[in-house]
């Protein structure tokens, strides 16, 4: 079976890759020559991910998946939130993100934090949701070298690691996208002939 997964970023295509059975195909939006930056103009993460799966089914007529992912803040107000990609500004710079982050919890005590994804699948004419989370607080360094994102300041719940210093498989089996990634491959498992993780 042939999946389109409606991104660009190669980190994220490399963990999903690395979730899925062997009876999928995993396409990129560079595979199918679908070069354009989808834009991202949802007020929720599931409008955003929705908006990227529809436009990647409706002009390729293919099975396709998108995700949209959010770090929640407590202290921030649930802020970035789905502004997470572009927090210091559209130019989407992960340095500056970081920044802007810590700098605006440098004087807060509670660091309370999650990552949310959330999947768009449309596939049969169908349009079917999942949701992963999960919970952790925001460090005051960045620390480690592996993952992306905000991955380095972001330490779960149980952990003494951040997700930057976390195996891969570690992170895919407590992550938010892990959980979600988990949720799709059952729904296929019981609609076609995939094995569930």
């Amino acid at each position: 079976m042939k999946l389109v997964f409606a991104t660009h970023n190669q980190n994220k295509l490399k963990e999903v890759q690395k979730l899925l059975p062997r009876q999928i195909t995993l396409l990129s939006l560079d595979d199918i020559g679908c070069l354009k930056e989808i834009p991202e103009n949802g007020a929720t993460l599931e409008e955003n991910a929705l908006a990227k799966a529809k436009y990647v089914s409706k002009r390729y007529a293919l099975p396709c998946f998108a995700d949209d992912t959010g770090l929640l803040v407590e202290a921030l107000g649930g802020a970035p939130g789905v502004y997470s990609a572009r927090y210091a500004g559209v130019h989407k710079n992960t340095d500056d993100n970081l920044r802007k982050l810590l700098v605006e919890l440098e004087n807060k005590t509670d660091r309370t934090a999650q990552f949310k994804t959330v999947i768009a699948l449309i596939m049969d004419n169908q349009t079917t949701l999942f949701t992963g989370s999960v919970t952790g607080s925001i460090i005051g360094e960045k620390r480690g070298n592996a993952g992306f994102g905000y991955d380095p300041v972001f330490r779960p719940t149980g952990f003494d690691k951040t997700f930057a210093e976390l195996p891969l498989e570690v992170k895919n089996e407590i992550g938010h996208r892990g959980k979600a990634m988990r949720a799709l491959i059952s729904f296929l498992s019981m609609r076609h002939d995939v094995d569930a993780v």
